[in-house]
C-alpha cells in the first residue's frame, strides 16, 4: 500500500498516511484524463457567437430588377449573400459545446491524475491548517515550510472557509475543497497539496 508523509504547517513530518492503491498507485490513463480535460473546457465556452443569415438582415423586401430583359443576372433579393450587407452563409450560431463523459472515466481520470502526482513525489498532505481566522500570510508561510515554491493546488475540507479565504489570494495558487476537486484543478500546477481531512474524503469518493 502507497504511503504519504503527514506534515504540519510547519514543515515537521507529525505521521504518515496510508493511500488506496486504487486511487493512488494506478497506471495513469492519459486519454481518460485528456477526454476529461476536454471536455470541461468545452463546458466552459460560452456559445453565443452568432452571424445574421439573410432572413435576419433588413431590408430585400421586393426583385431588385426585373427577372429578364435586363441584360444583368438575375436576383430576387438584395439581401442574399453575393450582395454587399446580404446575409451571411452557413455561419456560426449559438450552441453549446458541451459533451459527455461517463462517470467511470471522471473518476478514472482523477485517479490518473493523483497516481502520478504521487509518484512524482509531488503529493503533499498537512495535518490541518489550524487557522482560526483567515490570514494570508500564515498560509504563504506554511506553503514556504513545506518548499512548494510553484503552482500549486490546494484541496482543504468542505467547511474550511478560513483555509479558502487565506489561500485565494496568493498567486500561483487555487484553492478548492474536497467536494469541488475535478480533473483540470488537479492536474492544472506542478503540485498538489491536500489537508488530512480532503484527502481521506477523496479517497473515500474514488475508492
Amino acid at each position: 500500500m502507497a504511503t504519504v508523509e503527514v506534515k504540519d504547517t510547519t514543515g515537521k513530518k507529525v505521521g504518515s498516511a496510508d493511500l488506496a492503491d486504487a486511487v493512488f498507485a494506478i497506471e495513469p490513463n492519459t486519454f481518460a484524463v485528456h477526454q476529461v480535460v476536454r471536455s470541461q473546457m468545452a463546458a466552459r465556452r460560452q456559445g453565443t457567437h452568432a452571424v445574421k443569415g439573410r432572413s435576419d438582415v433588413s431590408g430585400g423586401g421586393s426583385k431588385p430588377w426585373r427577372q429578364k430583359g435586363t441584360g444583368r443576372a438575375r436576383q430576387g433579393t438584395i439581401r442574399a449573400a453575393q450582395w454587399k450587407g446580404g446575409g451571411v452563409v452557413f455561419g456560426p450560431t449559438p450552441r453549446s459545446y458541451a459533451f459527455r463523459v461517463p462517470n467511470k472515466v471522471v473518476k478514472l481520470a482523477m485517479r490518473s491524475v493523483l497516481s502520478a502526482k504521487h509518484a512524482e513525489g509531488e503529493l503533499y498532505v498537512v495535518e490541518d491548517f489550524g487557522l482560526d481566522a483567515p490570514s494570508t500570510k500564515t498560509a504563504a508561510a506554511a506553503l514556504a515550510a513545506l518548499g512548494i515554491d510553484r503552482r500549486v493546488t490546494v484541496v482543504v475540507g468542505n467547511e474550511d472557509w478560513n483555509a479558502i479565504k487565506s489561500f485565494r489570494n496568493l498567486p500561483k495558487v487555487r484553492v478548492i475543497t474536497a467536494s469541488e476537486a475535478n480533473t483540470y484543478d488537479l492536474v492544472d500546477n506542478v503540485s498538489l497539496l491536500f489537508t488530512r481531512s480532503a484527502l481521506t474524503w477523496l479517497e473515500g469518493v474514488l475508492s
